[in-house]
């Protein structure tokens, strides 16, 4: 066989490989989540921490005029060439692919966070219902404590880079509590993408590569400390949007700044509500009616924001990513960041907000 083709048959030897590793998640958990991950994130982490701007949307930005300049040179050609010109797409894609997986995407095929934390995966609407109660007078006695006022909304006083440092105080305490949740060598950054990222609908994401978490500074305030919790989760080998979710709520609820567990309380709050919306339309207006309404304010805020900024490229990724959880190991997709709502409920029975 020709040299040309050994990394297009690679790429068919990963797609199988992956399919095996489906059905060895305690492997993956040990080898390479609690293992090699670990090292490459430090590694990654410390030498790229320290940089001021995100080293991964540059790299990013510079592979995308790469290829555009590629494209346009090959395109004159392109008839002539056109299976030398595919096979070399297929190569870059089967790299691209493999340092994917190696530097972060394996974590998609470790042991599920219900099953190392014992929490039960199905819930009642009654329980639900149960919860969402708690978790309004919960939000609400913080909203009080902040502003004094039921009908003002919360604006976070701190700068976004104030926010980065500080949301380790949660990880920290959460860390004590669960060591596989500790948190070492931060390397959080507002994203140089974040208008583009703003249009496909993002309020962050982790560059793979580089193990950086970035954050679109666009986005309303008091959603940053959750969101930044999010990606930060993201970095230390959870790669499901709904556990990535679950923890950036205890890391925030874990802060002992009160801005900090409101960003969280509301924001679990917000998926409740949404999630009693989808049982039935209508179904959560009465506990709405309980929420101060300086918090409706703060939801209205974010929800004016995305529809401000909504267009068809927005529906276009959201259809391209929805389909990417899918394929990897999140079958609800998009809905995949609700389902944390599942793991709130359950861990909750026994313990108090």
């Amino acid at each position: 066989m020709k040299r040309k083709y050994l990394l297009s048959l690679f790429l068919v030897v990963q797609i199988l490989a992956l399919q095996i590793l489906k059905f060895l998640p305690e492997a993956v958990e040990k080898y390479y989540s609690n293992g090699l991950y670990v090292w490459i994130s430090k590694f990654s982490r410390i030498v790229l921490g320290k940089i001021p701007f995100s080293v991964g949307d540059v790299m990013y930005c510079v592979l995308i005029l790469l290829a555009f300049r590629w494209f346009f040179k090959s395109w004159k050609n392109w008839k002539l060439y056109w299976k030398d010109n595919l096979l070399r797409i297929v190569n870059v894609i089967s790299i691209g692919y493999f340092l994917f997986h190696l530097l972060w995407a394996v974590n998609y095929y470790r042991v599920p966070l219900y099953e190392k934390m014992s929490i039960q995966k199905e819930y009642s609407e009654a329980d639900l219902v149960a919860f969402t109660k708690k978790l309004i007078v919960k939000t609400n006695e913080i909203h009080s404590q902040i502003v004094k006022n039921d009908s003002l909304k919360v604006s976070i006083p701190y700068s976004q880079e104030q926010i980065f440092e500080m949301n380790v105080n949660g990880y920290s305490g959460l860390g004590d509590q669960y060591s596989f949740f500790a948190y070492e060598n931060s390397s959080v950054k507002k994203s140089l993408i974040s208008f583009p990222l703003t249009y496909m609908g993002f309020a962050g994401y982790l560059n793979p590569f580089t193990n950086e978490a970035q954050v679109n500074y666009m986005i309303p305030m008091y959603n940053f400390p959750f969101t930044s919790c999010h990606e930060m989760a993201h970095q230390i080998g959870y790669a499901s949007e709904s556990e990535c979710n679950f923890i950036a709520f205890l890391a925030t609820t874990k802060n002992e700044n009160l801005y900090f567990k409101y960003s969280g309380y509301v924001s679990a709050l917000k998926y409740c509500l949404n999630t009693l919306e989808k049982i039935e339309e209508g179904k959560s207006k009465p506990f709405k009616k309980s929420v101060h309404s300086g918090i409706v304010k703060n939801f209205q805020e974010s929800k004016d924001f995305w529809e401000e900024h909504q267009t068809f490229i927005d529906n276009g990724f959201e259809f391209f990513y929805d389909n990417f959880l899918k394929l990897n190991q999140q079958k609800d997709g998009m809905e995949s960041y609700s389902k944390f709502v599942d793991l709130m409920v359950n861990y909750y029975k026994d313990k108090n907000l």
